[in-house]
């Protein structure tokens, strides 16, 4: 899952991408992916967006004694995606206000043959930094430098 910073979202900033193929475990009966699978590909754009900065949840636990639990999530689904489907994670943080964090996903079919990627869902996730019994703290310097700067870009 490669993840690139380049992508269609219309904002003064791009964000990262990452692909993924639909796999027939995210589906239902239909061949359609079910709606939370939508949460889960939010995770995954948010990971690689976090890698792409430079930064990883890893080290920010274990070094910095942070977590990032969500405390919001929305989902608003356009189309459904389907088994076999070439997915794009368009990630990019949106808002960082203190010990909150605020991301942003499209999640697209990927365009073939010189089509338009077509828009299936897009959301956002809503985050605070916290210690381990989740109280609330301030990001670590170098992490929100980092999302400052993907914001900026």
């Amino acid at each position: 899952m490669p993840a690139t910073n380049h992508g269609s979202l219309t904002t003064a900033f791009m964000p990262v991408t990452t692909e993924v193929r639909v796999r027939y475990a995210e589906t239902d009966q239909m061949g359609i992916v079910y709606y939370a699978n939508y949460l889960v590909w939010f995770e995954i754009g948010r990971v690689e967006a976090l890698r792409a900065a430079g930064l990883s949840y890893d080290a920010m636990e274990k070094e910095h004694e942070c977590i990032l639990p969500v405390v919001e999530a929305t989902c608003r689904y356009k189309s459904p995606a389907r088994y076999d489907d070439q997915i794009v994670i368009e990630t990019r943080p949106s808002l960082l206000r203190g010990s909150v964090i605020k991301f942003a996903y499209r999640i697209l079919r990927k365009g073939t043959d010189g089509e338009e990627p077509k828009l299936l869902a897009e959301g956002e996730t809503v985050h605070v930094v916290c210690d381990g019994q989740l109280n609330k703290k301030p990001l670590p310097p170098e992490h929100e430098a980092a999302l400052r700067a993907m914001m900026a870009e």
